[in-house]
């Protein structure tokens, strides 16, 4: 007998329809505050993943209704899934395809200052880094090491679906947006019920 636990999904079309009816879900858009900033789904609330993971008890007793969780591809919002089904919380779902979908879909957006994603961040800095290095390891012996090292960074960003170069870009004062005060969201969610 299996124990997995198994995500619950809503299409960006399912989700706009209920938007459109007036049905609408709770959204949680568990991205960083720069991201939400960026691009978000018009109504949704910003609890960033860490934030939702260490304030999930508080949280839950907020979000009786059913949830929708959204990140950019589904990712984190199938981790906050699961921590908010940990704690107890009952009718989640995440954005199948996350924000990426969503925009696709043509389904509005609320949009605020543009703003390079995480993904096309990294690519700049890991491909700078490789590139410099690999210039001057053509005049100073083992300086490549470095890209090499770079390389080893992404293969294992890849393995283990995680990245340490994100993270660190993603406390860059330009990645971050205004700080989210979970008491902020809490009153957010009881005004809104």
């Amino acid at each position: 007998m299996s124990t997995e636990h198994t995500v619950q999904s809503i299409t960006p079309a399912v989700l706009h329809r209920l938007v459109q009816e007036g049905r609408a879900p709770r959204v949680l858009d568990v991205r960083t505050p720069g991201e939400f900033r960026t691009a978000h789904i018009p109504g949704s609330y910003n609890v960033p993943l860490h934030t939702l993971r260490e304030h999930r008890a508080e949280l839950r007793s907020h979000l009786d209704e059913e949830v929708v969780l959204v990140c950019r591809s589904g990712q984190r919002a199938r981790q906050a899934e699961q921590a908010l089904a940990e704690a107890g919380l009952p009718n989640l779902r995440v954005l199948e395809g996350g924000m990426n979908a969503w925009e696709a879909a043509s389904a509005p957006v609320k949009r605020g200052p543009a703003r390079w994603d995480m993904e096309r961040q990294v690519r700049l800095v890991a491909g700078s880094v490789v590139l410099a290095t690999g210039l001057v390891g053509l005049l100073v012996p083992g300086v490549h090491l470095i890209g090499t090292a770079i390389g080893a960074g992404l293969t294992y960003a890849a393995l283990s679906n995680s990245c340490a170069m994100g993270v660190l870009l993603s406390k860059l004062p330009y990645n971050r947006g205004p700080r989210t005060d979970v008491r902020t969201v809490i009153a957010e969610l009881r005004s809104a019920s």
